[in-house]
Parts: C-alpha cells; sequence; structure tokens
C-alpha cells in the first residue's frame, strides 16, 4: 500500500474495504457535520454499508475508474478525498473531499487535493479536473479557489437531495492551468 505524506503528521493513502469499521465510526462521529453535503455520511449507517461502498470503489479502481483514499493525521483517520469520476479515455476526473472538524484549518484538503491533481495530470493524462459543490458549502468553494480552479457555471436544481433540488457549482482546473501553475515545485 502507498502513502503520500501531506505534512510531517499527515499522509494521503487509500481507503479500502478492510477499513470499514474504522471508517463506519468516523461517519457515526461525523455524520452531523459530513451529511448536509454528502448524502453517503447520510446512508453509511453500518460496516456492512460502508464496506460495500468502500469495495465498490476499490471494484472501481481496479478497472482504473473512481477511487477513494483517507487522510490520517499521527495515524487517525481525519477525512478523506476520492475521484468521484475518473474517465481516463474522456480525460476527465472529478475530485470531491471530507474533513473532520477538528482538522480543519492545517491546509489537508488542498494538499491531498493538490497531490491527486498532480498524479491524475501527470501520471494519468486527465486533462480536466473538476469540482463540484453546492453555493452554501463556503468552504468548498475556498478550497476550489485555492487549487486555482475556475468557476465554470452553475448546474441548476442538479442535486436532489433531502427533498430539495440544489443547485450545483462547477469548478474546473485545466492540464495546462495545472502545470503553468506548479512549474517548478518539486514533486515528492
Amino acid at each position: 500500500m502507498f502513502t503520500f505524506p501531506l505534512t510531517d503528521t499527515a499522509e494521503l493513502c487509500p481507503l479500502e474495504p478492510h477499513h470499514a469499521p474504522e471508517f463506519a465510526a468516523f461517519i457515526e462521529r461525523h455524520r452531523t457535520h459530513l451529511s448536509p453535503w454528502l448524502p453517503w455520511a447520510a446512508r453509511l449507517t453500518d460496516e456492512p454499508l460502508t464496506r460495500a461502498w468502500l469495495q465498490r470503489y476499490a471494484d472501481d479502481t481496479a478497472h482504473d475508474g473512481p477511487r477513494i483514499y483517507a487522510i490520517r493525521l499521527d495515524g487517525e483517520l481525519v477525512g478523506g478525498t476520492l475521484f468521484r469520476t475518473f474517465d481516463v479515455r474522456f480525460g476527465t476526473a472529478e475530485i470531491g473531499v471530507w474533513l473532520a472538524p477538528d482538522a480543519q484549518g492545517h491546509g489537508l484538503i488542498t494538499r491531498a487535493a493538490q497531490r491527486m491533481i498532480t498524479w491524475a495530470v501527470e501520471e494519468r493524462g486527465i486533462n480536466r479536473v473538476e469540482w463540484r459543490t453546492v453555493p452554501a458549502n463556503a468552504r468548498s468553494i475556498a478550497c476550489a479557489k485555492r487549487l486555482g480552479m475556475t468557476l465554470d457555471g452553475v448546474l441548476r436544481e442538479a442535486f436532489p437531495y433531502r427533498g430539495e433540488n440544489h443547485d450545483v457549482q462547477v469548478y474546473s482546473l485545466l492540464a495546462s492551468e495545472w502545470r503553468e501553475t506548479n512549474a517548478g515545485t518539486p514533486r515528492r
């Protein structure tokens, strides 16, 4: 299994089906914080459901599709990232993220997303990376902007959740923009 250091005490690593007990406990502890933005945080209510969800990502990863990662701080699961979509054929991917409240404010999500974008662009040939969020998620929007993403537009009422249709803001970053912005940045 690989890990990628994000700080001296934090790392990005795969989140796999055998992590289901830990991830299910994480979701339970942080459900109130996560569920306004992430439908899976409301749906994954036990270990078997969580294991099945992680298994779908493991299966997708095996077929060069979507994949999911854990963010660990001092070895403890504090959040994660995923490629919700990952399509090498069309050169597109969409990043999703989440973080426990007590781990916020340390740049972990930004660093993890930077690593994911670098890998997707440089190693896999992805040309367009998207970031989708509801307009009310100010932290998500701020992170997309820190990553250098551009607001492409709004998909009106495109996200049905909790009995309401929410608008979705779509941000994107092109490989050429990423390379230009990160020229000279050392790769680890």
